[in-house]
């Protein structure tokens, strides 16, 4: 198996052998629930943890590389020959293969995991080639296991599911994440977020992406947006919005693909309206420069 840090892919029209994609997906249960069996028995350890800051308030520890690590066995046993993309791995600018790939972020919401804050999962994405064809959110704390497949729909503990019903934007509550890696887009982001407020219900911030993109998948969120996301952090929670309904593109408005780069997500109708106050904001801000 090779182990990957990815850096950008883009999605391409291909056949879906289906019966690899439920394998696949098989797996990818398989090592998401290890992963969080793992982190669970690290949490009462919290105080004895050395954290590692990659970033500004960004920080790994070895419980995210345990659970990836843990992660890796399970697929390389599995799928010799698949491509591991991880955030913890081996640091490599490449892009995706033309096999089977599994994006994994062991510990999305580190930061929660560091505080006691029980609002953390782990996400893995399945490609086939370039396309996605399974996907696995699973909430650590709750034990919420988020699943999707490749034209079969986005299940919830094994139920079917879908985006919300949503149509006005004043009863929507909408996710979203800070910046906090790239301070200078911290004006970026408060204009967006002062219009998005004024139109809406609500606006929640986390702190776990892959949770908040499950979320609106299963109709809690009408909405998500974000200015800066990796592609271990969106690979899951891409597919199961777009199995459930929904729609996931970049701040131009085109289909999301797997890159260090905005992500606006939501049902078909809350969707194109989050889209344009956002980049109403971003063009308010341009202006007054």
């Amino acid at each position: 198996m090779v182990v990957r840090n990815a850096l950008q892919a883009n999605y391409t029209a291909r056949d879906i052998d289906e019966s690899l994609s439920s394998r696949a997906l098989d797996t990818a249960v398989q090592a998401a629930r290890a992963a969080a069996g793992f982190i669970r028995e690290a949490a009462p350890g919290l105080s004895a943890l050395d954290w590692v800051e990659k970033g500004t308030a960004d920080f790994v520890t070895e419980v995210d590389r345990g659970a990836e690590s843990r992660i890796a066995e399970i697929v390389a046993d599995a799928f010799p020959d698949a491509v591991l993309v991880g955030e913890e791995l081996t640091p490599a600018s490449a892009l995706f293969g033309e096999g089977l790939t599994f994006v994994v972020d062991p510990l999305d919401g580190t930061t929660n995991f560091l505080h006691a804050y029980p609002h953390y999962a782990v996400s893995i994405g399945v490609l086939q080639g370039r396309e996605l064809t399974a996907a696995v959110v699973l909430n650590v704390q709750r034990g919420d296991l988020f699943t999707a497949s490749h034209g079969r729909g986005t299940r919830l503990n094994g139920e079917l599911v879908r985006v919300s019903e949503t149509t006005n934007p004043s009863r929507a509550l909408i996710g979203t994440g800070f910046p906090f890696k790239t301070p200078e887009l911290i004006e970026e982001y408060s204009r967006q977020f002062v219009e998005v407020s004024r139109g809406t219900a609500g606006i929640r911030r986390a702190g776990s992406a892959a949770l908040d993109l499950a979320d609106v998948a299963c109709g809690r969120f009408d909405g998500f947006w974000e200015l800066i996301l990796a592609p271990w952090d969106v690979a899951a929670g891409a597919l199961l919005i777009r199995e459930a309904g929904g729609i996931v593109t970049g701040l131009d408005g085109s289909p999301y693909s797997l890159s260090h780069s905005p992500v606006v997500a939501g049902n078909p109708v809350i969707h194109p309206w989050l889209l344009q106050s956002v980049r109403a904001a971003a063009e308010t801000l341009r202006d007054s420069k």
